[in-house]
């Protein structure tokens, strides 16, 4: 299974998270190209261990059976798979400033030391499965934007 653990792995996303532009059309889901990034950069900020969110309830109760279904193989994350109300993105911002703080967090991977990240539907995470999890949300989020 990919992860972002990986060196390869982090250059390959970081070079389809390049192809982006602002011309970039959704295949599904309500974000246009700049929300999506915004949103994205957010997520790393979360799994890295920069910002960190309140258990949602409904995690606390299915969120590790969740886990489990979502790590068990390569498949990517299923289309309009729901997502936190914080990092839902009401405007976009500077789509290439945002890029590139989006390639700086996935470079920061390199160095993910932390095994406490709880995750607020999922719950405590391992380093292992914040790298695959990390990969699935990455190549999801570009998968809908044909990168």
């Amino acid at each position: 299974m990919k992860t972002v653990l990986d060196k390869a792995t982090r250059e390959e996303l970081i070079s389809r998270i390049g192809a982006l532009t602002e011309n970039s059309q959704a295949q599904w889901g309500k974000m246009n190209v700049g929300q999506m990034v915004k949103h994205c950069t957010l997520y790393e900020e979360m799994a890295i261990g920069k910002k960190k969110y309140k258990r949602a309830f409904i995690g606390r109760l299915f969120g590790k059976i969740a886990l489990k279904k979502v790590l068990r193989d390569d498949a990517p994350l299923t289309r309009n798979t729901p997502t936190l109300p914080e990092l839902r993105i009401k405007e976009a911002g500077d789509i290439l400033a945002e890029k590139a703080k989006w390639i700086g967090l996935i470079n920061e991977y390199e160095h993910l030391t932390d095994d406490g990240f709880v995750h607020p539907f999922f719950g405590k995470m391992t380093k292992e499965q914040i790298g695959y999890m990390a990969y699935k949300h990455t190549d999801h989020h570009l998968r809908q934007f044909n990168g």
